[in-house]
């Protein structure tokens, strides 16, 4: 699957108030629009995104963005550490 997929459908992602509190505590964030922020990250041109299994995958700022390829629902974050 190519990366366009996701991104055209960048306005049906979303997430559940349990993903707001797991993104928020991993990616130690205070942010008022969880949501709001991981799209942002997922357009920007320097994210590399890839699809493996049922979830997209998305890497930036060393951090990773799990999205559900059926729901488009956000699943987690992570901080991840790049050597």
């Amino acid at each position: 699957m190519k990366k366009e997929e996701l991104l055209k459908n960048i306005d049906k992602i979303h997430t559940t108030l349990n993903g707001v509190s797991r993104i928020k505590k991993n990616l130690n964030l205070d942010v008022l629009d969880i949501v709001q922020y991981c799209k942002t990250k997922v357009l920007d041109g320097n994210c590399v995104i890839y699809k493996k299994g049922k979830n997209w995958y998305c890497e930036i700022d060393n951090t990773r963005i799990t999205i559900n390829s059926f729901s488009f629902t956000i699943i987690t974050a992570h901080l991840i550490n790049k050597s």
